[in-house]
């Protein structure tokens, strides 16, 4: 009989998602809940993943998304160890341009999404406990860039509320590791122009966020040295700022920079 954690996890039809429920039922015997909004790539994953893998096809935006997710893990399971809030999305814009509309799109995916779902299977959780929230969040949620202003907003209150979570929720059994990967190597976005030593793969992300749920970490990098930067913005606030001033369009946050992504 398989005893293996029942996880769901968001996001799940590519990317780090996908490379996540793959790494939780290959490596830990996880009976995963797929969530995104691609049912048929989720469809194939959980045949590919066998009878310990399900889905749920849902936008986690529309109003009756959390009920839904809630729901499915109730009736498949009656239980749960692991919430991966891993789903995301962006859109590139300056503020001036872009405006209050893509900040709101923005907080709607990002955050305001992540908030509901863990809120609906949160007394799953801790009825499962010990278990553990796994927050995706970005580099770009400890370091702000230009044109990216309003994925960053999304993902600096991500990890802000992560942080909040994790000491309310201690008492309770229920762990909240936060994830914050730089840049990855995804289909849409390949990375082919930036150097290969600070780009990274769904794979090591997944390896960090099983890490940051079923190891209870706090929280991880990835690669590992965008931990270092992070700890720069902080103490050098003045060159942090001269640096990415320098060339402020270079790059967009590569786990979110495009229309409605179903990535992180």
């Amino acid at each position: 009989m398989n005893m293996g954690p029942v996880v769901v996890v968001t996001g799940a039809s590519s990317g780090i998602g996908e490379a996540t429920a793959r790494l939780l039922v290959r490596e830990h015997g996880a009976k995963v809940v797929l969530v995104a909004r691609r049912e048929e790539r989720l469809a194939a994953l959980a045949a590919e993943l066998g009878p310990d893998a399900s889905f749920c096809a849902v936008d986690l935006t529309a109003d009756d998304a959390p009920a839904r997710v809630a729901e499915h893990v109730a009736q498949r399971h009656g239980h749960l160890e692991m919430l991966v809030n891993n789903a995301g999305a962006g859109w590139r814009g300056r503020f001036a341009e872009a405006g209050w509309a893509n900040v709101q799109q923005t907080m709607a995916v990002n955050f305001d999404a992540v908030v509901r779902l863990t809120e609906a299977l949160l007394p799953t959780l801790r009825a499962s406990a010990p278990s553990a929230i796994v927050n995706v969040a970005s580099t770009a949620g400890r370091i702000g860039r230009a044109g990216s202003g309003a994925y960053s907003a999304s993902k600096f209150a991500l990890i802000g509320w992560s942080e909040s979570l994790y000491l309310e929720e201690r008492g309770h059994g229920v762990h909240v590791g936060c994830v914050m990967p730089g840049f990855i190597v995804t289909e849409g976005f390949p990375q082919k122009e930036l150097p290969k030593r600070i780009v990274s793969t769904p794979e090591k992300a997944a390896l960090a966020i099983v890490d940051a749920g079923l190891g209870r970490k706090p929280e991880r990098y990835v690669p590992r040295p965008y931990a270092a930067v992070a700890a720069l913005r902080i103490l050098t606030p003045w060159l942090t700022r001269r640096v990415l001033g320098r060339n402020s369009d270079a790059f967009i946050p590569a786990t979110g920079a495009k229309p409605r992504s179903d990535e992180a």
